[in-house]
């Protein structure tokens, strides 16, 4: 079934490449109607995936990344919307020149072919992820997790209903039924249907693809994200952005996981921020010198090296700006990483030396998703550096193409 279902959209990638940006936009404008019109249809269905949740154990965070409500189905919604409202990538001319020979070049973006997506709990990727591939002119193959499959066919089913009903061949979006990691396998070898692979979930997936793939690879790996407060900082505004960072929503990838704080204000903001994450239950565990200062658990190396997902949060007394970026770079996971400072120097020092897709000053590292930062929604977020880096959108969906004009050159 899988064979067929690859072989359907390698031949469904060579139609769509070629189709026009109005009849995909057309295409996008009916999904958000299927969404809009099926609300209940979706609610129901992303009931059993819930009640799934409970009966497995699954953590409140987790279990809240499974959740479509109306305000989630309008977030999907106004993200296809957004996507459909974009420029269409395909077709745009990175350059053009001549040559002295007489040959005329241009360089063009294309779409990549058939995406592959693997990702766990949030459904919303199933439309977030469909909606780029066809703005860009790809196929997408989804393969979510099992806490989410009742939510993921019902969309996709969706999604397939608008693609027939504007025209485009109904294999341009693929949902693969089967949860059995065996699949999961099976994609990553899949050479001659799939062009680019991008895993989106915990370690254990992204080292499981990493090692296994025949395939070019696009990981959204880890969310080990830093803010670190300056002895420069606005101590009201480190405040505000350590507690949004950490608690607006826990169980997502740009959700702060260790707190670094210089030592010249350490004693002055740590018990601030004690009993402001006392209000959201959050277990805070301290280096040495956090421990002087307020109550917590004693950190591990471990610690460091740790994307929680929930309500706990490690914390660690710096002694500037030097010794935070250094261990930004040795313990973070490349993703995002903010700076509280009012000193301009100290800031830009920041956004020069931490390697990390999205880099901040003054401002919660929630902010780095592809919604907010214009491009509608992303297929997920890169923390590698090739071929792109950070949220992506439609436009990262693309290659180039050289396309050459003679009039009867030979060499």
């Amino acid at each position: 079934m899988l064979e067929n279902m690859l072989k359907a959209a390698k031949e469904a990638s060579y139609e769509l490449m070629s189709k026009r940006s109005d009849i995909k936009d057309k295409a996008l404008a009916a999904v958000a109607s299927k969404l809009d019109n099926s609300r209940e249809l979706i609610k129901a269905e992303n009931a059993k995936d819930i009640e799934y949740a409970k009966s497995a154990g699954l953590s409140q965070a987790m279990t809240d990344r499974l959740i479509l409500d109306d305000k989630r189905i309008d977030a999907m919604i106004t993200a296809v919307n957004e996507i459909k409202a974009q420029t269409d990538p395909v077709g745009k001319v990175v350059e053009g020149y001549r040559r002295p020979n007489g040959l005329y070049i241009t360089k063009v973006k294309v779409p990549l072919g058939v995406v592959g997506i693997i990702f766990e709990s949030r459904p919303n990727v199933t439309i977030d992820a469909a909606a780029l591939c066809l703005k860009s002119g790809n196929v997408s193959v989804l393969r979510g997790g099992k806490e989410a499959i009742n939510s993921n066919k019902c969309l996709g089913r969706l999604m397939k209903d608008a693609l027939k009903e504007t025209g485009l061949p109904e294999a341009a979006v693929n949902i693969i039924e089967d949860t059995d990691r065996a699949v999961v396998m099976e994609m990553l070898k899949a050479k001659d249907y799939i062009d680019i692979m991008v895993p989106r979930g915990g370690a254990s997936l992204i080292k499981f693809c990493t090692e296994h793939s025949l395939i070019p690879l696009v990981k959204h790996d880890a969310g080990i994200c830093h803010v670190f407060i300056d002895e420069w900082a606005d101590i009201d505004m480190g405040v505000s952005i350590a507690v949004n960072a950490k608690c607006q929503r826990v169980g997502v990838c740009n959700t702060m996981e260790t707190l670094l704080v210089h030592n010249a204000v350490a004693s002055k903001i740590l018990p601030l921020l004690e009993k402001a994450y006392a209000e959201y239950n959050v277990e805070l565990r301290g280096c040495e010198r956090t421990r002087k200062i307020i109550k917590c658990v004693p950190a591990t190396e471990e610690d460091w090296r740790t994307e929680y997902l929930d309500y706990i949060l490690s914390i660690k007394v710096v002694d500037g700006l030097d010794d935070a970026v250094n261990h930004i770079n040795k313990y973070g996971s490349q993703h995002s990483e903010s700076i509280v400072t009012e000193n301009y120097t100290n800031s830009e020092r920041f956004l020069d030396r931490v390697d990390a897709a999205a880099v901040y000053v003054n401002a919660s590292t929630r902010w780095t998703d592809g919604g907010e930062f214009g491009l509608g929604a992303e297929i997920g977020i890169s923390t590698q550096k090739l071929h792109c880096r950070g949220p992506m959108g439609a436009d990262d969906l693309t290659t180039t193409k050289y396309r050459i004009y003679g009039s009867g050159q030979i060499k």
